[in-house]
């Protein structure tokens, strides 16, 4: 994996030798590019595209990724060099509203192939107050990305709150949804390189078998559980709840890190006891202070669901597949899977 994302690196120096001739020539003469002459130059915003990129795109591509891995992806900051590359790209793919400097450096870079992952899918807004889960908590979250109703119970339940934050961006918890937005992927790349459009199909067909059997995984793993209901230090599951028929309860709110007031420690609390909760998660790349210190005030154990916003040598797997496999385990933990 690493060697892989190398290589762009070099292509993005010897496009600055080159200055305005690599902007103008084709990719195939680009003789100082560290041999990825004839390859689509690839930039993804942060690891879940990464991996659509580099799966769908094989061999045909050199992906780049703005966030480097164990980087908050939410925090991000580009440096000049980053900014320059993105306009150097030949295809570019990243989700709209999670990284604000990302979604400003692309709408400036100017590139022909800018493809937006939330166009290709369906955003929701996972509000606080859901029917049928009212635990008087609204106004806690900064953005309300909370628990969510299950999907065929869901309609008229306040998707648009008109938070600031807007429609939930966290698509690719949701393996349906992540394999909606890989076809699209896939079909955006047979466009921008024609050459190789069968090969594109095939890897595309590929991955959307492959997250078909994750999401039957998920589907007969979750189907009989003693809860229903997760506690998340970083409310970035509503749609994988949603999906799934369970409640996630977010401690507070988007922020992993941000500390809960009293108040809603103790809702937390009672909506532990009353839902028969048993852990309270933490993701990887952020601090585990926050959900032990629930843990310790609620008598609740803790875990690790990760939000797949990066993959480190902490992270359970080695790719995007692998992960969810691990947060599907510890939600069967968790939720006590018969």
């Amino acid at each position: 994996m690493n060697v892989r994302r190398l290589i762009p690196t070099t292509a993005v120096a010897g496009a600055v030798v080159l200055g305005l001739t690599a902007l103008s020539a084709c990719s195939t003469s680009d003789a100082a590019d560290g041999g990825n002459g004839d390859k689509l130059k690839v930039t993804a915003s942060f690891y879940p595209m990464q991996f659509l990129t580099e799966r769908i795109g094989g061999e045909h591509v050199a992906v780049t990724s703005l966030t480097k891995p164990g980087v908050e992806p939410h925090d991000l900051e580009l440096t000049p060099r980053q900014i320059g590359s993105i306009s150097e790209s030949d295809y570019v793919l990243y989700l709209k509203g999670i990284q604000p400097a990302v979604d400003d450096a692309i709408l400036q870079s100017g590139v022909k192939n800018t493809v937006d992952a939330a166009t290709l899918t369906t955003l929701e807004n996972h509000g606080s107050e859901v029917s049928g889960h009212d635990h008087g908590h609204e106004g806690e979250e900064e953005h309300g990305h909370e628990e969510e109703a299950h999907e065929e119970h869901s309609e008229g339940d306040g998707h648009n709150h008109g938070e600031e934050g807007g429609a939930d961006p966290h698509i690719w918890l949701d393996p349906v949804k992540y394999a909606e937005v890989a076809k699209g992927v896939g079909k955006s790349l047979e466009k921008a390189d024609p050459d190789h459009a069968a090969d594109y199909k095939k890897n595309t067909d590929a991955l959307v078998a492959e997250l078909g059997e994750l999401n039957t995984a998920y589907e007969t793993g979750l189907k009989n559980t003693s809860t229903k209901t997760f506690i998340t230090t970083h409310s970035a599951f509503g749609y994988l709840a949603e999906r799934y028929g369970l409640t996630q309860q977010g401690i507070a709110g988007i922020d992993p890190e941000a500390e809960p007031s009293p108040a809603r420690i103790q809702e937390i609390h009672t909506i532990a006891e009353k839902e028969k909760a048993t852990t309270v998660f933490f993701e990887t790349l952020a601090s585990d202070r926050t959900a032990k210190t629930l843990a310790k005030d609620t008598g609740l154990k803790t875990g690790v669901l990760d939000p797949l916003e990066g993959i480190t040598d902490k992270s359970r797997g080695a790719d995007y597949i692998e992960v969810m496999e691990s947060n599907l385990a510890a939600l069967q933990k968790a939720l006590g899977a018969k």
